[in-house]
């Protein structure tokens, strides 16, 4: 779910989550399945999070990951964009910024639209400042 307080907030975002078979040597590939607006998040879903590349150690763990996730999503890093084009709204039109996100979430994260399409195999992360609830279906 889309962290209280944020942008995001109200909205359901799936994420792929792909481990090598050098996991945990190497870091897991982590992706949006839903379309969100977001600089450090292009539109191939790719996530711009340092703890998934330069930061990566053996003792990271997934609920790491989300949660880093979850923190890039109340905190933007303008300073590493994948999408030059939404950084620039971000730092010089933070409104505009805010209600396209916002925008995109009713759009794309809607919790019914969400549910809906599941399969019986997903599992569905619910990401909040303090915590990382994992529910199986």
């Amino acid at each position: 779910m889309g962290p209280n307080d944020s942008r995001y907030q109200g909205g359901i975002f799936f994420l792929t989550i792909h481990f090598p078979t050098n996991h945990p040597f190497q870091p897991p590939k982590v992706a949006f399945t839903t379309r969100i607006y977001y600089s450090n998040i292009n539109s191939n879903v790719s996530i711009c999070l340092s703890g998934l590349r330069s930061q990566w150690s053996q003792a990271s763990t997934i609920s790491k990951v989300l949660l880093g996730i979850g923190s890039l999503l109340c905190d933007p890093n303008p300073d590493d964009p994948l999408v030059p084009e939404m950084t620039w709204i971000y730092k010089t039109d933070r409104d505009k910024y805010n209600r396209i996100s916002q925008e995109w979430t009713q759009k794309y994260a809607k919790v019914q639209q969400n549910i809906s399409g599941m399969d019986s195999e997903v599992c569905l992360v619910m990401l909040t400042s303090s915590q990382i609830n994992l529910h199986y279906n």
